[in-house]
């Protein structure tokens, strides 16, 4: 199956063998599926943004929440999920389900590498914005961001508390994402002094 390439329901349904997912969002702090290992991983060629307007979980078409998505460019550290061959279609499906309401996101395969011992590549699911899709809302600025955020509440709760998450997910993974951890410390009004060694992904991935 070529790399860069869509998938279709019956590919990757009946494909042989276990699935990988590649979390980069809410997956790293709640998947929601059955797996047999999780480990980190690093995908190159797009990177993690608050780039999709959230018109169900996290906010409304009237009042839009922002959700991450990845996006064109730089490098994304994430999560990586074994999911075992027989239990493939459930979990495609639940992701489906979650992840596509609104299809503004494009289901693909991209090679992930494995940050355990072996430093294995392998080829996972990952949900890449669709940037044709009135949903894709670009490059925000920070203060953009920031109003959103604070707006944003939908069917899965509190735009903020998405964003909170998600942070805590990266730092428990002993990393930080620049943008993520500012508009962080907008939300909470404090400086988090206590992160400040922890290495930048975006440093060089940008």
């Amino acid at each position: 199956m070529p790399e860069m390439s869509e998938i279709t329901l019956p590919t990757i349904t009946s494909a042989k063998g276990d699935l990988w997912v590649f979390g980069y969002g809410s997956l790293m702090w709640r998947p929601g599926f059955e797996f047999e290992e999780r480990i980190p991983a690093r995908l190159v060629g797009e990177h993690r943004a608050l780039c999709v307007y959230s018109f169900v979980h996290r906010g409304t078409p009237e009042q839009p929440g922002l959700v991450l998505g990845l996006d064109r460019g730089g490098a994304c550290r994430g999560i990586a999920f074994r999911v075992a061959e027989k239990n493939r279609a459930d979990v495609v499906a639940y992701l489906r389900a979650r992840e596509q309401v609104t299809s503004v996101y494009r289901e693909v395969m991209r090679s992930v590498w494995l940050e355990n011992e072996a430093r294995e590549r392998v080829s996972a699911l990952a949900y890449v914005v669709d940037r044709g899709h009135v949903q894709y809302a670009g490059r925000l600025s920070l203060a953009e961001q920031h109003r959103h955020v604070l707006q944003g509440h939908g069917q899965s709760g509190a735009n903020r508390d998405y964003v909170t998450a998600t942070v805590k997910a990266i730092e428990a993974e002993g990393f930080r994402d620049t943008q993520l951890h500012q508009l962080a410390i907008m939300l909470h009004g404090e400086a988090h002094s206590s992160h400040a060694s922890a290495p930048d992904e975006n440093r060089d991935s940008r």
